[in-house]
């Protein structure tokens, strides 16, 4: 059996319990966040922003996810990571599903990228699922729970907590690197593996200054031709369907905020007027921004 109904408890939060829900929004303060026993998400079938870079370890049953266009499960034993800013959508879990998730904080995964991920994490956003075995994800766990119990301290408790929280993460990276390496070999040669990837990232930076295929295409040094044809063949969906996609998350995320206008949405989303924006927000929904806020 599957959970597949969109909940309305904790709306905007990736996970279905209170105290964590609270803990994200501190997360900025404490740094990273583990949350073990995840047995359901807040909402199913809801497209969202990844808002950290959160980690995964499937302890029991399974998840599918659609992630950047591509649809995903992972299974016990699995262990995925997942980008801040990436379209993320929960389509069903099973009913058995246990996991531990572990969020960064933005400050945190800055630096992590800087000093600790500077080698081969492109990877994670062409394969986000790495399969372990038991001893591995046994390993992995066992890291898990030394970071919650590091990141539970005080400063006052643990003067070098910080430093050990990095450390520790450090440790996790590289040994997911080795564990990975079989699934990891062939990435380099793949022209178009990591094309994906640059694609939804640039769309994160620049949405707001332009919805053109030809501009992405133009930052990645592509013919728009070519460009669509490589993004068609890896997701089925064209490049114009994501970033359309994207632009009425963050639109749906900012109508939620009230009491936020619709004039200032769509200043705020890189649009010249309002009305470029509600045609906008009805072509790709079928809804004008208003009748969206009142559904």
């Amino acid at each position: 059996m599957y959970n597949s109904k969109k909940s309305s408890n904790f709306a905007g939060e990736m996970y279905a319990t209170s105290n964590y829900a609270a803990q994200l929004r501190n997360i900025e303060q404490t740094g990273v966040v583990v949350m073990p026993n995840i047995s359901r998400f807040a909402q199913y079938n809801v497209d969202s922003l990844c808002p950290h870079f959160s980690i995964m370890l499937m302890e029991r049953g399974s998840v599918k996810t659609l992630y950047d266009m591509r649809e995903m499960t992972q299974r016990e034993g699995e262990i995925s990571c997942l980008m801040p800013g990436h379209i993320v959508r929960t389509i069903e879990s099973s009913d058995d599903m246990q996991a531990t998730v572990m969020v960064l904080s933005h400050k945190l995964f800055d630096e992590l990228q800087f000093h600790v991920f500077s080698h081969d994490f492109e990877k994670f956003n062409i394969a986000p699922i790495s399969p372990l075995s038991a001893e591995q994800a046994q390993q992995i766990k066992s890291i898990t729970d030394q970071i919650a119990f590091v990141a539970a301290r005080s400063e006052e408790e643990m003067p070098n907590r910080y430093a050990m929280i990095i450390s520790l993460l450090a440790i996790g990276y590289e040994y997911l690197n080795y564990y990975r390496r079989e699934l990891d070999k062939d990435w380099h040669d793949n022209r178009n593996a990591g094309l994906l990837t640059r694609f939804c990232d640039l769309v994160a930076l620049h949405y707001r200054e332009s919805r053109e295929v030809q501009y992405y295409a133009d930052l990645l040094h592509l013919t728009p031709k070519y460009f669509s044809k490589v993004i068609s063949s890896l997701t089925g969906e064209s490049p114009a369907d994501y970033i359309d996609q994207y632009v009425v998350v963050q639109a749906k995320q900012l109508l939620d905020k009230r009491p936020m206008t619709v004039k200032e949405t769509a200043y705020r989303l890189g649009f010249n007027e309002s009305a470029s924006f509600c045609r906008f927000f009805k072509r790709v929904t079928g809804q004008t921004p208003q009748e969206y806020r009142n559904a």
